[in-house]
């Protein structure tokens, strides 16, 4: 699809990307622009990188495809920083789990090149290079999200990349996509994180008797702080909306527990374990 792919910032997608480009022939070159010269030494050391460069202008310059992979609030500053190096008709697009924010400042950019908004809904609570694979992308969801103005062209390329990775697409505008992560990804990590939180004001010797449930139901809270800080910042008024309807939902159920309405209880229940038996999950 492309003659030179460039992934700035090969953290866990950035690697795992650069490993399914390679894997997947979907570029005649694949290179890499990271901070660190000991990461850049390791993606050099590996087959799936051609080249890493120690500054991102010289990665991007001679790129037809840009994928953006820092951490989301340093997207749309990088975005900034390569915008005069990159070449005539780049396509740029990026991994940022909000969207808002980042397409709107693309757009106030302008330049010769196009940018397309990505979200692919894969990764882990491990972060970093070592826990990359090539596997994380087949069969899972990812959101393109262009403005009303994106080149349709544009917007079918990135389509069809994410697709080649083995990706289900669904396309649909920046806010909505915040709207609906703040509901089935951002909310459900900050419960997590809550009932962790919570728990943590308890007897410590308490987390040695837990079982799944309270494995599986905790395990996004093991995720990195400092990365969902700056998500929950760049998609506040969305988060707040979810944790609004959330509560109305948990205090309905205080109140059928407090008034021993326990027919409600169950229909509660049943209720969230249809909803959980039809979730799609990869």
């Amino acid at each position: 699809m492309f003659q030179q792919a460039t992934i700035l910032a090969p953290g866990l997608l950035g690697a795992s990307l650069l490993m399914a480009i390679k894997n997947r022939g979907l570029a005649e070159r694949s290179v890499v622009w990271a901070r660190r010269p000991e990461t850049r030494m390791e993606c050099e050391a590996e087959p799936w990188c051609d080249a890493a460069y120690s500054t991102p202008g010289d990665a991007v310059a001679e790129s037809d495809l840009v994928v953006l992979c820092p951490p989301v609030e340093y997207i749309a500053p990088l975005l900034r920083d390569i915008a005069p190096r990159l070449a005539p008709n780049a396509l740029v697009t990026d991994v940022g789990s909000t969207k808002s924010l980042i397409c709107r400042d693309a757009r106030s950019l302008g330049g010769d090149w196009t940018f397309v908004g990505s979200h692919p809904m894969t990764g882990s609570e491990k972060s970093g290079l070592k826990h990359a694979s090539a596997d994380l992308f087949p069969g899972r969801a990812c959101f393109v999200t262009p403005l009303t103005d994106t080149p349709t062209e544009a917007v079918e390329c990135i389509i069809r990349f994410w697709r080649e990775l083995g990706m289900e697409v669904a396309t649909t505008s920046p806010e909505k996509h915040d709207e609906i992560v703040a509901h089935i990804s951002h909310l459900p990590h900050l419960l997590a994180s809550t009932l962790c939180s919570y728990l943590a004001t308890k007897d410590e010797n308490w987390r040695n008797y837990g079982g799944g449930g309270l494995r599986d139901t905790t395990r996004v809270a093991s995720g990195d702080p400092a990365m969902w800080k700056a998500i929950a910042s760049h998609n506040k008024e969305e988060i707040i909306r979810s944790l609004d309807g959330f509560e109305r939902e948990l205090q309905r159920l205080r109140s059928a527990l407090h008034n021993d309405q326990f027919f409600e209880v169950l229909n509660f229940l049943e209720h969230a374990k249809d909803y959980r038996d039809h979730l799609r999950i990869k």
